[in-house]
C-alpha cells in the first residue's frame, strides 16, 4: 500500500468515525419492539456500522486514557467514560442488527455496577 493510499484510508476511517459519533444522538428515538428484518439494513450494519462502532469504541478508549487525569481532576471521570467508551460500545454491541433508529434497552449503558462499600467508622 502506497503512502498516499494509506493516508487516504486513515482519513476516510477517521471521517466515518467522526460522522458516526456526531450523528448518533440524532438517530436516537424511543421505539417499541419493532423487529428490523430488512436484509439490506442488516448487511449495511454488519459491513459498515459495526466496524465503525468498534473503531469509535477503541478510539474513545484511547482518548479516555489520555484525558483521564484531567477528568479525574475535574471530577467527571464517569461522564467521560460514558461519552467516550460506553456510548459507542453500547451502540455497537447492544443494538439489534439492522436497527439504526432506536435507543438500546434501558440499563444497557455499559456501566458495571460496583458494590457499595462503607468507610470504617460508619
Amino acid at each position: 500500500m502506497g503512502n498516499n493510499q494509506g493516508k487516504k484510508v486513515i482519513w476516510t476511517c477517521l471521517t466515518a468515525v467522526a460522522l458516526a459519533c456526531t450523528t448518533e444522538p440524532a438517530l436516537a428515538m424511543d421505539c417499541s419492539d419493532k423487529a428490523r428484518t430488512d436484509p439490506d439494513l442488516m448487511t449495511a450494519d454488519i459491513a459498515l456500522a459495526r466496524p465503525v462502532g468498534i473503531a469509535a469504541t477503541v478510539a474513545g478508549f484511547a482518548v479516555f486514557l489520555v484525558s483521564s487525569p484531567f477528568s479525574a481532576l475535574g471530577g467527571n471521570t464517569d461522564q467521560a467514560w460514558d461519552s467516550l467508551v460506553a456510548a459507542p460500545a453500547t451502540y455497537t454491541f447492544k443494538r439489534p442488527l439492522g436497527d439504526f433508529e432506536c435507543d438500546p434497552p434501558e440499563g444497557s449503558t455499559g456501566k458495571v455496577a460496583l458494590p457499595e462499600t462503607s468507610s470504617p467508622g460508619h
